[in-house]
């Protein structure tokens, strides 16, 4: 299992589902990430090591689309089978990709964002590297949305090091550059918190709507206190066990179609819902 790293509970979560499944099929896994998500180049090298040690699977999160392919091919050349999860390659060797939709996650953050009385709104997104496909999918899917609001005045974007200091600085910045923004909103956990501490900071929570992705301790906190309107949940646990799970079962003789994506869902969290149990289950995974 190769992640985009290893720090956040975001991939805590993932490695939880992950182990859930080894021990159910009892499986050797070894797990690997570099130290940041934008280190395309020490993932490569996990690969490269994943050959060298003759893996029959990798389960792979890739930061990037492009400059993870060729380590991807060589590795589907010497005979490893390649599972997708959270963020795409382009490789034509994958043998089935697990995760978000990222473009109908795009959509369902907007329609979080939009959700509210004002009638003039200007956009604030706080997205991760530019190469990185879920970020560029889940940009487009909330713009592709957010467009067709007559209220949306203006989106802006600031990409940021996936880093929740890196993302607070990022959203200062643009906050202070465009202080008509009055929805905020963070495409990651890392740029979640970064928004949420931002707008936080700066004591706009009764100006600005701010909208988090996934869960943590600090968004789930936030959204309580109101400082958040939203949480964007994905579900990084069912990653991590899908991803394990269908490579054993890749291995064992089953094919899958790689250009359908086997869909673990994408949930709108609000202090409405929070203590649902939908909710609950939702914001707490079983890792």
């Amino acid at each position: 299992l190769i992640t985009k790293s290893t720090s956040t509970e975001f991939w805590r979560s993932v490695f939880a589902g992950a182990n859930a499944a080894r021990a159910e099929y009892n499986v050797n896994l070894v797990i690997r990430g570099p130290d940041t998500e934008e280190n395309y180049a020490g993932q490569n090298m996990y690969i490269q090591e994943a050959v060298r040690n003759h893996a029959d699977a990798i389960v792979f999160s890739a930061i990037s689309y492009t400059e993870n392919a060729a380590a991807i091919d060589e590795a589907a050349e010497a005979g490893i089978k390649i599972v997708v999860i959270d963020s795409d390659v382009n490789s034509s060797r994958v043998s089935a990709r697990i995760g978000t939709d990222n473009m109908q996650a795009g959509r369902i953050t907007a329609a979080a964002a939009l959700d509210t009385d004002e009638q003039h709104l200007s956009v604030g997104i706080v997205n991760f590297a530019q190469f990185s496909r879920n970020g560029e999918e889940r940009e487009i899917g909330l713009r592709e949305q957010l467009e067709k609001d007559p209220r949306v005045e203006e989106i802006c974007t600031v990409n940021s090091l996936t880093d929740h200091d890196a993302a607070r600085e990022s959203a200062t910045e643009l906050l202070r550059e465009h202080p008509e923004i009055n929805i905020l909103i963070g495409l990651n956990e890392p740029l979640g918190v970064g928004v949420a501490e931002a707008s936080e900071e700066l004591k706009l929570k009764d100006r600005v709507r701010v909208i988090s992705f996934d869960s943590n301790i600090r968004c789930i906190e936030l959204l309580r206190h109101g400082d958040v309107s939203a949480l964007i949940v994905q579900n990084p646990y069912a990653m991590g066990y899908l991803g394990v799970e269908t490579a054993w079962k890749i291995l064992e003789g089953q094919s899958f179609r790689p250009d359908q994506l086997i869909d673990t869902a994408t949930s709108i969290i609000t202090q409405e819902n929070m203590f649902s149990v939908e909710g609950q289950k939702a914001l707490f995974s079983f890792g």
